[in-house]
């Protein structure tokens, strides 16, 4: 295994009779990132997160978790994880919930303080678990999976069913999370979520895994489009300006593309195309959506069925490493 990578699949398959939830997956993640693992509802997020656990066995494949088996001692050891909604002693404390915690995973005492200040509960560490809100049970879970100083994090929709300040600060918490050393491996489906923490992403449908690179490489490039008459004239002209990487026409319209850092003044890309007798009647900028990106890659026109009978990609999406 890479030193560099903290989980590492290659061909990952979990079936459950003639239902495949996990199909040949590969996954690459690596130190000291924040990774994003997006996927529809369904799409078997969940089971890969179990199987790189060790909850589930899996029916193929090969998986490394700091360098170890899914599920061993050694790789265990320096990983926490909250998977789906967090379970406590409801008549506990959130600080007793820990302890009890702590004195079963070995951990020392004295993390729970650090932890519950952490995730912002030190001030309710002794009020029952049963009374606590939603967005509180999420941040004990969190503390919970702290408590190792663990150097990987698995969080499995860790914002689910909190309200919009609930989701803020929990993002807040995840981001401030992966830093240094630490990695956080985050499921999701919420493309607000990845966009604002996540360093590169994962997109997963029907088990199988469509795209991977970072937030930009995936949701493509922003535009300035421009409607207008005369398009072929108005694309040549267009596409000898400074910085103009790609022009595409169609429909009515110019879709520019510019070349990265690089930002094409939409008075000047009038002006010209006025001078040179093109009407122009709309300019417009177009921004690149990773849920645009996301809903393309997950849809199921995006998909057919191979001469097996098995889903596969209907375009080819390449990996970016």
């Amino acid at each position: 295994m890479n030193d560099q990578l903290v989980i590492e699949t290659k061909g990952l398959t979990k079936r459950y009779g003639d239902i495949t939830a996990v199909d040949h997956l590969d996954l690459e993640v690596r130190r000291g990132e924040v990774f994003g693992f997006l996927g529809p509802n369904g799409a078997g997020k969940t089971t890969t997160l179990r199987m790189l656990l060790g909850l589930i066995t899996a029916s193929g494949g090969a998986a490394a978790v700091l360098g170890a088996a899914p599920g061993s001692v050694e790789s265990l050891a320096n990983t926490g994880a909250m998977i789906e909604t967090p379970a406590f002693y409801p008549h506990l404390s959130g600080r007793s919930n820990l302890w009890v915690l702590a004195r079963y995973a070995g951990a020392p005492e004295s993390r729970i303080e650090t932890v519950l200040g952490q995730v912002d509960l030190a001030g309710r560490g002794d009020d029952p678990f049963q009374t606590y809100s939603l967005g509180m049970k999420q941040r004990l879970g969190v503390a919970a999976a702290l408590l190792k100083d663990p150097a990987l994090l698995i969080l499995d929709e860790p914002t689910n069913g909190l309200d919009p300040a609930g989701m803020a600060e929990m993002r807040a918490l995840i981001r401030q999370l992966g830093h240094g050393d630490r990695t956080v491996l985050l499921s999701s489906h919420l493309m607000n979520e990845v966009e604002q923490i996540c360093d590169r992403v994962g997109v997963i449908a029907n088990g199988r895994m469509v795209a991977e690179g970072t937030v930009n490489q995936l949701r493509g490039d922003d535009a300035l489009l421009v409607r207008a008459d005369r398009l072929e004239d108005g694309q040549r002209i267009v596409a000898g300006m400074a910085g103009v990487r790609r022009v595409d026409a169609g429909n009515g319209v110019l879709r520019i593309v510019t070349e990265p850092d690089t930002r094409l003044d939409p008075a000047y890309v009038n002006q010209r195309l006025v001078s040179e007798g093109i009407g122009v009647s709309e300019l417009r900028m177009e921004q690149a959506s990773l849920e645009s990106a996301f809903l393309s890659l997950t849809s199921p026109d995006h998909h057919t069925q191979n001469e097996n009978g098995e889903l596969a990609t209907r375009k080819e999406v390449a990996h970016v490493r």
